[in-house]
């Protein structure tokens, strides 16, 4: 049971994928429409010893929401 958690993030994660997956190879179709959010140039944090750069970025198209749905209901019908 304590498992089941990291079960349905790992589907969301794999459908996610997937989704984006398709999407990105049916270009001109409204499944590849989307946008990408987050930072568009990553942010350093200099330390004088030790520079970090910080950066993320999210490339979400409407077959990868797709896939996560499908991800939600597979996990419904998961016994674990």
């Amino acid at each position: 049971m304590r498992y089941r958690g990291w079960i349905l993030f790992f589907l969301i994660i794999i459908g996610f994928i997937l989704g984006s997956i398709i999407g990105d190879h049916l270009e001109g179709n409204l499944l590849s429409y989307g946008g990408v959010f987050g930072l568009t140039s990553p942010v350093e944090l200099n330390l004088g010893f030790m520079i970090l750069t910080f950066g993320l970025t999210f490339h979400i198209n409407v077959a990868g929401i797709i896939g996560v749905l499908i991800a939600f209901c597979i996990f419904k019908f998961v016994k674990i």
